[in-house]
């Protein structure tokens, strides 16, 4: 019997290696996020493939509900922590079952200790290798890069979140919007959350300043993704690219809290423009107590999060041994950080600066202000 056009089609098709990562972004709990995945997992149901849900949280809301109630859902996996029964995501068993696609909601969500992984992005990651394709949601907040800006923003800090790299591994960004207006309008409706809630959270996190600014941070997360993308096409069709040097970015880091800010930064810097990064911290003999170590592991760490390569190098002179990296790096870009100093610390943080420009060579270099809390 002949082949089918589809057939041959299926045969000369390059055979992936791992599996497809789609996510629906939002910029606030009630966009539409999980409604919309489960919406794609339905029809592609339809189309024939196996699609199952890792996990689900329906939040007592009546369409995510009924969504849900139309797909297979693998069994959850019953944990004890500290004398309460919790529910988790079985990977194992979905490896087991190994379906075309999953759904796994909350991507940034943090695993009840006795899991076969910390972080829910980590299970995505395992499933993704087994050449499983994965459909997963998650607000823009929980991005690492972003969250130093998201607390300056609206005053929360979040505390579980996302390292960049995984998003670099994500496949296709789906940007699920709803207009700030029409959001509260579900909050007061009861949509979202119970209405005894729902006052509440107005004149908190769903203040009108708070959304609009995160949801301008999640269009701008997607026009990057798409800008990305394109980029990716180009190379593969022979496309001709920018004709220049490759740009580096360097950031000067402290034992400071505020030193993620300018990683953040510096990270936001080098995406917008495909940069290298890498973050420098001159080991000046300053930061030998406990505290301060446990601070600057806690910065180099979030740099790593966001594939920055460390230099660490001792010397006396902070603008000498910069100046010495930027050399033997090639960094074209620095980003110093600066608090609202006044009197003889203004005057020493100057200095640095001044002799830094003598030592260098001629590169760009952004001072950028940062509040200490």
């Amino acid at each position: 019997m002949p082949k089918t056009p589809e057939q041959w089609l299926e045969e000369a098709a390059p055979q992936k290696k791992k599996g497809i990562f789609k996510l629906f972004l939002g910029y606030a709990p009630g966009v539409g996020k999980t409604y919309n995945m489960l919406s794609e997992g339905i029809r592609r149901k339809g189309r024939g493939e196996d699609v199952v849900i890792g996990i689900v949280e329906t939040h007592e809301r009546q369409g995510v509900r009924e969504l849900s109630s139309k797909l297979e859902t693998v069994p959850r996996r019953d944990l004890t922590y500290k004398g309460t029964a919790f529910e988790e995501m079985d990977v194992d068993t979905i490896l087991e079952r190994h379906p075309q696609v999953v759904l796994v909601d909350e991507l940034a969500h943090t695993n009840v200790e006795g899991s076969k992984h910390t972080k829910r992005y980590e299970d995505v990651m395992e499933l993704l290798d087994a050449n499983i394709d994965v459909l997963s949601t998650m607000n823009v907040q929980h991005i690492e890069s972003l969250m130093p800006m998201v607390h300056n923003i609206t005053g929360i800090r979040v505390r579980e979140t996302v390292p960049d790299w995984v998003m670099q591994r994500v496949t296709e960004i789906v940007l699920a919007d709803l207009t700030p207006e029409a959001l509260q309008t579900r909050m007061k409706r009861g949509d979202i959350y119970p209405l005894e809630r729902a006052d509440r959270a107005l004149s908190n996190f769903f203040r009108p300043a708070n959304l609009i600014a995160l949801r301008e941070i999640a269009l701008q997360q997607v026009a990057h993704a798409v800008d990305r993308s394109l980029e990716t096409y180009l190379e593969k069709e022979g496309a001709a690219r920018r004709v220049g040097v490759q740009e580096r970015i360097a950031v000067c880091v402290s034992s400071s809290p505020a030193a993620q800010y300018l990683i953040a930064r510096a990270g936001r810097m080098s995406q917008r423009i495909d940069a290298e990064l890498f973050v420098i911290y001159v080991d000046t003999g300053v930061d030998g107590n406990p505290d301060d170590q446990r601070s600057l592991a806690q910065n180099l760490q979030f740099a790593r999060n966001l594939n920055a390569q460390i230099v660490r190098v001792p010397g006396k002179s902070v603008a000498e041994e910069v100046a010495k990296v930027v050399r033997d790096k090639h960094i074209t870009q620095v980003v110093f950080g600066r608090s609202a100093q006044t009197g003889w610390r203004r005057y020493l943080y100057l200095s640095v600066i001044h002799k830094f420009l003598r030592d260098a060579p001629p590169i760009d270099v952004h001072i950028v202000t940062q509040e200490v809390k």
